[in-house]
């Protein structure tokens, strides 16, 4: 199983990360451990992993503030781990850009198989097939989105950073303008049926594409809220 990936753990606790780090190597991965956010950033000064796994409440910096770190610097997956029950630190990793979140205390395999939907997901290709030539950049109001590259870029060509979930939202609204979509509808089509379909993730990617696409977010017109029954993108609009 040797090559399955590099994951980066930031969690205080010393035997967590020892059980985390013998678990994820059991299976193939590169693990590189940090308790604390002085630490986190020696390690990225070395090596950039595929997915960083992040604890909330860390003394110090906390999980947000590393969230934000690893967001402006870094093209990386980012999963949160939460307290049971605390619902604001999940949303609050999510609007901050987390690809994914878990609860304590989780189940090891289940955050093996979080891992590997988020890597599967920033790694799969969107490029065209063998002897398609590639498409051109598509319109999303003033911004231009690659699929080829899965990059979005604003009107000033600047590019303007996606997650790996945000780019396969876009992407299926894009592919399928003019249509209601409901959040179970976004779930299959961005292959992510481990989150539930009537949780607030989908609303809360959906807000953090419109901060970056619509010219006022607070009152969207490309992508539009159908009240009942879920999402429609409306280009040109």
């Amino acid at each position: 199983m040797a090559g399955a990936g590099r994951i980066l753990l930031v969690d205080d606790d010393v035997d967590i990360r020892r059980m985390l780090a013998e678990y994820f190597g059991s299976h193939g991965f590169d693990v590189i451990e940090a308790g604390s956010g002085v630490e986190m950033r020696e390690r990225l000064a070395d090596s950039v992993p595929d997915v960083a796994l992040l604890d909330v409440r860390l003394p110090g910096e906390d999980g947000f503030s590393l969230l934000r770190y690893l967001r402006e610097r870094h093209a990386m997956g980012v999963l949160m781990v939460t307290g049971a029950g605390e619902v604001v630190d999940r949303i609050v990793g999510l609007e901050l850009g987390a690809d994914d979140y878990v609860a304590k205390p989780f189940e090891p395999r289940e955050l093996l198989a979080r891992v590997k939907s988020v890597m599967r997901r920033m790694g799969e290709s969107a490029a065209p097939p063998v002897g398609e030539a590639p498409s051109a950049p598509l319109a999303v109001g003033a911004c231009r989105l690659d699929l080829a590259s899965r990059r979005l870029f604003g009107a000033d060509g600047a590019e303007i950073a996606l997650t790996a979930m945000e780019f396969d939202l876009l992407r299926a609204f894009v592919e399928r303008p003019e249509r209601v979509l409901s959040r179970d509808d976004l779930l299959n089509l961005t292959r992510n049926r481990d989150w539930e379909p009537f949780d607030r993730s989908i609303d809360i990617r959906i807000a953090r594409l419109r901060r970056k696409i619509e010219p006022d977010p607070e009152h969207p017109r490309l992508i539009r809220t159908v009240r009942g029954a879920g999402y429609m993108y409306v280009p040109g609009a």
